[in-house]
């Protein structure tokens, strides 16, 4: 563990000795996959400095995590938090820049990939948040929040931004969040029909498990993805700095609904079906002449998979930071599938929608993000199995956050725009969050 000093840590006067990292979050300090969660937030008005400093301090050192510093024990191996003080200013970042700049969205742009390109001091709490009072094309000002992935997922630091949210139409209403909802079983009339119903599904979900199993070993140790320009280089090797870079756009949420009520989908599946259609219609122009538009170059049979992260919590997403708490649920729990993708050229771009959609259906059916998510913690306690060795098999990485449904404001400014990534591991990441302007 690079760049982390030993450190003697006694129990006096009965204080806590600091808690030991999940073997999940020991994975994002393995060598070549220290990730980082970065989170770009687009608002309506410039920012005061100033007064951020106590909207900051409600939202992060509510948390014990953001009030810790990564150590190690004396043994070397054993990663602990252990309280700390925290000062505001260490973590708040104001960068100074040419304010008649020609291309300010440019500027933000490379700004994000600078940033990746270096890691947060262990001496204090890993995360910070820059300040960027510069007006882009989205938004007046816009703020980077940076933390590091072993203080928690996505879903976690979801929840703890948006229990500091609020309704720009009620501003003493905490955001609605999306909710799971839950069909009705089917033969309810019939007992006997409900008991084979759910004896065909089990046996389904066992054969499913198993095929994903296998499938997900065999990637570990041989089973490797089509080499494409979209691959890393190398296994293991995260792309190097100068080519890391944050790209993000909006599309329209009703547009998206459209597509989904019309063909009985889920919005996931609506995404990933937009992602495929794009992949393979760029892999199309790399692999042929972009003269000749509409001429398919593709090779055949292209193996192309994205490492899916699921949020293995056992609830649908409509709890509330307080939930996560209580219930302790906070931290990394998150599994991953093996989703593949078919790259090619389709006459109806719905075909790609369809694919995704049967592809879901099968993995829903399955019990593999679960078996990852063990896997993940058992090579972590036993085993010298480097995890992100695994994933780099994979070309991409893709995951989905739900965001509020309503026009919200946060850190006490109105929210344009919200746009989560990562950096640090090994495959491109492509992440969506879904935002009601």
């Amino acid at each position: 563990m690079e760049g982390l000093r030993p450190i003697h840590v006694t129990k006096e006067d009965g204080e806590d000795e600091g808690q030991l990292l999940s073997p999940v979050s020991r994975i994002f300090h393995q060598p070549n996959c220290s990730v980082y969660i970065i989170l770009f937030l687009g608002f309506k008005t410039p920012i005061n400095p100033d007064g951020l400093k106590p909207a900051l301090a409600h939202i992060f050192l509510r948390h014990p995590r953001f009030l810790s510093l990564l150590v190690v024990d004396d043994n070397g191996k054993d990663m602990r938090w252990v309280r700390t003080e925290v000062n505001l200013d260490n973590h708040l970042i104001i960068p100074t820049f040419d304010p008649s700049m020609e291309s300010p969205d440019k500027y933000v742009e490379d700004y994000a990939a600078n940033l990746s390109t270096t890691v947060i001091n262990k001496s204090i709490p890993l995360w910070d948040v820059h300040i960027l009072n510069l007006e882009t094309s989205e938004a007046k000002s816009t703020v980077i929040i940076r933390v590091h992935h072993s203080l928690g997922d996505g879903t976690s630091l979801m929840a703890l931004l948006l229990s500091c949210s609020r309704k720009v139409s009620n501003p003493e209403e905490l955001p609605t969040i999306p909710t799971t909802k839950t069909r009705n079983p089917m033969f309810n009339s019939c007992r006997l029909w409900q008991f084979f119903l759910k004896l065909w599904l089990s046996m389904l979900v066992c054969w499913n498990t198993i095929v994903d199993v296998v499938m997900f070993m065999a990637t570990v140790f041989f089973l490797d993805d089509t080499k494409t320009p979209l691959k890393s280089p190398e296994i293991g090797i995260v792309y190097t700095p100068s080519r890391r870079r944050f790209v993000h756009t909006t599309i329209s949420l009703d547009d998206v609904k459209l597509v989904k009520n019309a063909m009985d989908a889920t919005i996931n599946d609506v995404m990933v079906g937009v992602t495929q259609a794009a992949l393979s219609r760029y892999l199309n122009r790399k692999y042929g002449d972009e003269a000749k538009e509409g001429k398919n170059n593709l090779p055949k049979n292209i193996r192309l998979r994205a490492a899916v992260a699921v949020d293995i919590r056992p609830y649908s997403y409509s709890h509330t930071y307080q939930d996560v708490i209580k219930t302790n649920m906070w931290g990394n729990k998150i599994g991953f599938i093996l989703f593949p993708f078919k790259i090619a050229l389709r006459d109806d771009p719905l075909d790609h929608v369809r694919e995704a959609m049967l592809v879901s259906k099968r993995k829903k059916a399955s019990l593999e993000a679960k078996f990852t998510h063990f896997l993940a913690k058992l090579c972590s306690r036993f085993f010298d199995i480097r995890i992100p060795s695994m994933l780099s098999r994979t070309t991409i990485g893709f995951s989905n956050l739900p965001g509020p449904r309503d026009e919200i404001s946060c850190l006490g400014y109105k929210v344009t725009f919200m746009a989560p990534s990562l950096y640090g591991q090994a495959c491109v990441s492509i992440l969506t969050s879904s935002y009601m302007k």
